[in-house]
């Protein structure tokens, strides 16, 4: 894990055409995205490619599996589930999915451009010709020594993606190994159902509690129940150009 120091991160919604400064406590996450190796390890399960990305997991797989680590650890568990639906308990020192506003601070570190790096140095992207995820680390670091956050798999976040247009859609950040330099920025959101599931979407462990009940680290329950009554005729994950 890597420990991000507190600071702030501009977030653009190109729908509403708005952004908003946050400001971020402390956190840990990932040095790399979880690996086959690291799930199968705690979910008991066999892994065919023990250095690459594990994959094909949908979001509330992948919560499921922020829990088992947790556990695994004996720390307690930051989710609690009523079926599908999803409550992030936020003062829980339990591994999560990392917020958006995390996401994106923690990758940029400290870069404003769109990349932290020359992409062909730091990510794995359609560029490189590969056809499957590449085994984590084998691209130059961020400054804050974390791998492959740009390129190689898209790693879900737990924020909603736009609550207006498609729902339970969850924010999925990063690019993949079979994407473009277009896909692969800090800014650029991509998201799918809580049940979806790709060939290039993984994830990235954080933890890190806080005081609050409904909101922490960007998110908040009730901006996103505000966000779902919100009209707009941009596409959903528009990104402009040079962010």
């Amino acid at each position: 894990m890597s420990r991000i120091p507190a600071g702030s991160v501009t977030l653009h919604d190109a729908r509403r055409k708005t952004h908003r400064t946050v400001a971020l406590e402390s956190f840990e996450i990932g040095s790399f995205a979880v690996t086959e190796e690291q799930m199968a390890e705690v979910l008991g399960i066999a892994s065919r490619h023990p250095r690459r990305p594990a994959i094909h997991l949908s979001w509330l797989r992948a919560v499921r599996l922020c829990n088992a680590a947790s556990e695994w650890e004996g720390l307690d568990p930051a989710y609690t589930f009523d079926g599908e639906v999803v409550t992030w308990h936020v003062d829980s020192d339990g591994y999560r999915l990392p917020t958006e506003a995390e996401w994106e601070y923690a990758c940029r570190a400290g870069s404003t451009t769109p990349h932290y790096g020359l992409l062909a140095d730091i990510a794995w992207t359609a560029a490189d010709g590969v056809r499957s995820p590449q085994n984590v680390g084998g691209k130059l670091p961020n400054l804050n020594g974390m791998f492959d956050t740009l390129g190689n798999v898209w790693e879900w976040c737990w924020d909603l993606l736009d609550p207006a247009r498609y729902d339970e859609y969850r924010v999925f950040r990063g690019g993949g190994y079979a994407d473009d330099a277009w896909s692969v920025r800090a800014s650029v959101r991509r998201g799918g159902a809580p049940r979806m599931h790709h060939e290039d979407v993984g994830l990235r462990l954080a933890r890190g509690g806080f005081d609050s009940v409904d909101a922490a680290q960007g998110w908040s329950a009730a901006a996103d129940l505000d966000r779902a009554f919100v009209d707009g005729s941009l596409p959903s994950g528009w990104t402009p150009r040079g962010r």
